[in-house]
């Protein structure tokens, strides 16, 4: 029986895949050529990491030759063990030209002999060199490891090669990375044009769920509609995630195949995938997202008052879209900046949450009546909010002094207080059999705090008051999202920078909505910056 595989190529004989037959012919026919003879396409293949470039192309190698059997000479390797090397003149020996004839010597006919300190792809597919005795397709793998200036140099020869292709024997070429626009730094201008690039998107839910019928088939375990379901929105279909639950899901936290794969079982697998699970691709993400000029960024993404237009020509934006951090959102004729998936947005705010407050001090007074606030039975989450209120009064000293702030004006970002609550929330909780996580459910511009105790859900939406026109519009949206969960009563928790009473006694007012039957109970939390 197959299995889910979340790292490396699939092996189609072992692991749990998707065909997708329509994105393999779309690569091999620009390798080609609509017309062979005619010449094929130079093309650049990219998308975030684990989202299955590698495989696809395996399978466009393998249809090139059943195809066309030996028409076309197909060389493939891979520039990832040159990671690192840097040319002379910059930190570091260059080993390039000798690691470059090592791996060329393994895929090309025949020797090529010593390879000069720059590259001479030029010389390689010759027609005069007498090297090759039909067209080559060349696919270069993990071509975004190699240092820039090695980069720039070899797309500028492959530049050369395509506007003098009757000379050489280069029919097509595939660079294969998470860069989109290979070259868009290069003074010396690109091959490849936009049109002939392949983005390897993310699964459909068809997909997706013909993965885990095709694991029921052979396993005779029930899968439930909720789980696919789940799988996808979590992920948003992104390969690597899908089939990293699909693992969790099969086989670590299987109930036994006499049980179906169903809520309850996902629940488990996915609060301990955002709570505590290692994940080397979500590692990779959060690496990404931390690193100094792109931490601000995604700290600002959190924002709940303002959404960041999405500009591919931002090069943080598009940084942290090809690593897979962020993704796009369209909205009629505009696109926003958005988190790739709800599931990279948790892992994301539980990091950063963790990261700025490692300590939190005592969330209350050991001798403190919490009646009012806590009982056995019930939790009473307004009152909650005004004993947090007080706690960051008490302790913002000291609690804020060196928290992320943004530039323009050194207050800290919106996030932090929002990631201050969180962890307050849970220390509070911590020893009381709760448990507390956030919820994204229509991606930015909105954060849910969801907390279950003593056999109840309780809701609390976070936001940033901006004035009376969101005030009403957030009433409205928090009433919603209480009918999606099944709750008669929502919390909705405005921060503020400050709020004096008679503001405070006019919008802290219990809002009953009549379309949803939801009960909204907002509650101001004074920042004091």
């Amino acid at each position: 029986m197959r299995k889910f595989c979340s790292y490396g190529p699939l092996d189609t004989e072992l692991h749990y895949y998707v065909p997708r037959e329509t994105l393999v012919n779309q690569a091999l026919t620009q390798l080609v050529g609509e017309k062979p003879e005619k010449g094929g396409h130079y093309i650049t293949v990219w998308a975030p990491r684990q989202t299955g470039k590698t495989w696809i192309m395996n399978q466009v190698e393998r249809g090139i030759r059943a195809r066309y059997g030996e028409r076309f000479a197909v060389v493939d390797f891979s520039l990832g063990s040159l990671r690192g090397l840097a040319p002379d003149g910059e930190p570091g020996v260059s080993d390039f030209p000798r690691e470059l004839e090592k791996l060329l010597q393994m895929v090309l006919p025949e020797p090529v002999g010593q390879i000069e300190s720059w590259l001479d792809f030029r010389g390689l597919f010759s027609r005069r060199d007498g090297l090759w005795d039909r067209p080559v397709i060349l696919i270069i793998d993990e071509v975004d490891t190699l240092h820039p200036a090695y980069l720039d140099l070899m797309v500028a020869q492959f530049r050369d090669l395509y506007l003098q292709r009757e000379r050489n024997f280069l029919h097509g070429l595939a660079l294969v990375g998470v860069q989109a626009v290979l070259g868009m730094e290069s003074e010396r201008g690109s091959p490849f044009n936009v049109q002939r690039s392949v983005h390897i998107p993310n699964l459909t839910l068809d997909e997706v769920e013909e993965m885990f019928r095709w694991y029921e088939r052979e396993s005779g375990q029930v899968v439930t509609d909720e789980v696919i379901e789940r799988v996808y929105y979590e992920t948003r279909g992104q390969p690597g995630l899908v089939s990293w639950l699909g693992e969790l899901l099969t086989e670590s936290y299987n109930p036994g195949l006499d049980k179906p794969l169903d809520g309850a079982t996902f629940r488990r697998v996915y609060w301990d995938a955002v709570s505590v699970l290692p994940n080397n691709n979500v590692l990779n993400i959060i690496n990404k997202a931390r690193q100094d000029g792109y931490r601000d960024t995604v700290l600002d993404l959190f924002r709940t008052t303002q959404r960041t237009p999405f500009l591919f020509d931002d090069p943080l934006l598009n940084f942290l879209y090809l690593n897979g951090v962020i993704d796009r959102e369209v909205e009629g004729t505009r696109r926003y900046a958005r988190f790739s998936s709800p599931f990279v947005q948790k892992r994301l705010f539980n990091y950063f949450t963790r990261e700025i407050f490692p300590h939190t001090g005592r969330p209350y007074d050991p001798f403190e009546d919490l009646s009012a606030i806590i009982t056995d039975e019930s939790l009473d989450l307004p009152n909650l909010l005004r004993r947090y209120e007080r706690y960051l009064r008490e302790n913002r000293g000291w609690l804020l002094r060196n928290v992320p702030r943004r530039k323009s004006d050194m207050r800290p970002y919106e996030a932090v207080f929002h990631f201050n609550l969180y962890a307050y929330l849970f220390r509070f909780l911590e020893h009381r059999a709760a448990r507390v996580w956030p919820e994204f459910p229509t991606g930015n511009g909105k954060i849910d705090i969801l907390i279950e105790y003593a056999g109840q859900r309780y809701g609390l939406e976070v936001k940033s008051y901006l004035d009376a026109y969101e005030y009403r519009r957030a009433v409205g949206q928090a009433a919603r999202y209480g009918r999606s969960l099944g709750l008669g009563e929502i919390t909705l928790a405005f921060f503020i920078e400050a709020i004096d009473d008679d503001n405070r006694a006019r919008y802290e007012v219990t809002h009953h909505d009549e379309e949803t039957g939801v009960t909204v109970r907002p509650v101001f939390v004074e920042t004091g910056e």
